[in-house]
């Protein structure tokens, strides 16, 4: 009979069809030890910081837009321009002088004059990262025994008492 089974695998084995029965079946194994293993990782959550703060302004006319002082000086000097000339010729000159320089006048004196300071109360804020060490749990070392040897995994979870274990069976040829 061994003779027909080695003639029977060695036939097979040329014609490239050999059939290997494995068996494949799940038993329970007693659990020895579970160690939970740690990480160390840092952590970093963004926190926004906003405070108050005090900013000193200057606005001027010029700021907010207004040509009411140039335009006012033109007209003014332009009038006095008028005035001051006798002749015909000489009051065009001087309205046009006059309107020049009461303009120039003008800007000066809301330079000076019309300047407006004041405090204005404004909200900074910025991003910061709050940055902490933790323990995070990566796994178990779980130590085990199955047919009186001792094995030992590393699993994501606690498995309790036992184990479940796939066991194969093959044939040695």
């Amino acid at each position: 009979m061994r003779i027909l089974t080695r003639t029977a695998v060695a036939l097979s084995l040329t014609t490239g069809s050999l059939v290997v029965g494995a068996a494949t079946s799940y038993e329970e194994a007693d659990v020895l030890t579970v160690t939970p293993i740690y990480h160390m990782i840092e952590v970093s959550t963004p926190t926004q910081q906003c405070w108050e703060e005090e900013v000193v302004r200057r606005e001027s006319w010029r700021e907010r837009d207004s040509a009411t002082p140039s335009i006012l000086g033109a007209v003014i000097g332009g009038a006095l321009g008028n005035a001051v000339g006798h002749h015909k010729r000489n009051k065009q000159v001087g309205a046009v002088v006059g309107a020049i320089l009461g303009s120039s006048i003008a800007r000066d004196i809301t330079r000076v004059e019309n300047n407006s300071t004041y405090i204005d109360t404004v909200e900074r804020c910025r991003t910061v990262h709050d940055r902490y060490q933790e323990e995070k749990l990566v796994g178990y070392d779980v130590v085990y025994s199955y047919n009186g040897a001792q094995h030992k995994v590393r699993m994501p979870e606690d498995p309790g008492a036992t184990v479940r274990v796939r066991v194969n069976v093959e044939p040695v040829l």
